[in-house]
């Protein structure tokens, strides 16, 4: 059995020091949501106490789908990649970029530099950039692919985008992986199912990835950007796939949000035969440490062209 561990939308605190200098662009509406909602729902305790319960569960491997910071600034991405550092080797922890990790324009490519070892695939050195997306890691049986839809967006918006230079890349990694009869998990920040989050914040490409996962099949994909617990599914290839969503690994109880969840994935058995056991811990109250929140079954027979929604 392979254990995979999710967490997402880490939105890492307190901010640093903030120069008027930053806060001439997109950064300005930023910083004001933050003095006056984010900081007081998002803060290291609450990610402190997620992070400690999910190394007690043990997993073979991480995935961190986005949002690590708030602002983009030089200082959080920085602290990021401290933080990084604790969650395990690099190896081991598999991160895609977020929108909030793109805020201004040349943000996402300093957070590539400063993420770059959680975000090569195997056997692959050097830079990071936008076409290095999708990456490929593999780890007993499981195809880790790293997906990103972050890029730099207007005030107020919080859109990802899924192109198609990077929707061929992907469906060459899916054929490639199911040849090889792995199971194929994709990893990816705004979750590419309609209606999950609101327009302003919604993926442009929607439609594209659909196309590519019922062409090439998946198995899994696990997403953050909502903030809230979902399962939804979309056609594959093979039959139904479960799309995953997770709570704000930085939220804290008390918010119109969940507070803050992970999600742990059992995998085993093979080919045309997987099985796939999703279990959500978190904070069901004020009161720390986290607990088990529910079960599923994602194994379970779903119809093919099901418009299913679980909450």
């Amino acid at each position: 059995m392979f254990r995979l561990a999710h967490i997402s939308d880490v939105h890492l605190g307190p901010l640093p020091d903030v120069t008027y200098r930053d806060l001439a662009s997109k950064r300005m509406v930023g910083y004001v949501n933050w003095q006056r909602n984010r900081r007081r729902h998002h803060h290291d305790g609450i990610v402190d106490a997620i992070v400690a319960d999910l190394k007690v569960q043990a997993p073979n491997h991480l995935a961190v789908t986005g949002d690590l910071v708030n602002l983009a600034l030089d200082g959080e991405i920085a602290l990021a990649r401290l933080w990084l550092e604790t969650l395990g080797e690099p190896a081991d922890v598999s991160v895609v970029p977020g929108n909030h990790d793109a805020y201004v324009p040349g943000a996402f490519d300093k957070a590539c530099h400063a993420w770059a070892p959680w975000m090569h695939g195997d056997g692959v050195h050097g830079a990071i950039s936008s076409t290095s997306f999708p990456y490929l890691r593999v780890r007993q049986g499981v195809a880790l692919i790293g997906v990103s839809t972050a890029r730099a967006t207007a005030p107020f918006m919080a859109s990802g985008f899924f192109r198609e230079g990077q929707a061929e890349r992907l469906g060459r990694v899916l054929d490639e992986t199911g040849k090889r009869g792995l199971f194929r998990a994709i990893m990816i920040h705004h979750p590419p199912v309609r209606g999950a989050v609101g327009q302003h914040k919604r993926l442009f490409g929607i439609g594209k990835f659909q196309k590519l996962v019922r062409r090439h099949g998946a198995e899994l994909v696990l997403h953050g950007h909502s903030h809230l617990p979902t399962l939804h599914w979309i056609d594959g290839r093979d039959g139904a796939v479960p799309v995953v969503g997770v709570a704000a690994a930085g939220q804290a109880p008390g918010g119109h949000k969940p507070a803050a969840q992970f999600n742990l994935l059992d995998i085993s058995g093979q080919s045309g035969d997987w099985n796939v056991r999703l279990t959500r811990r978190g904070l069901s109250g004020p009161a720390m440490p986290s607990a088990e929140i529910g079960t599923f079954d994602l194994s379970a027979a779903v119809p093919r062209s099901a418009a299913l929604v679980r909450e």
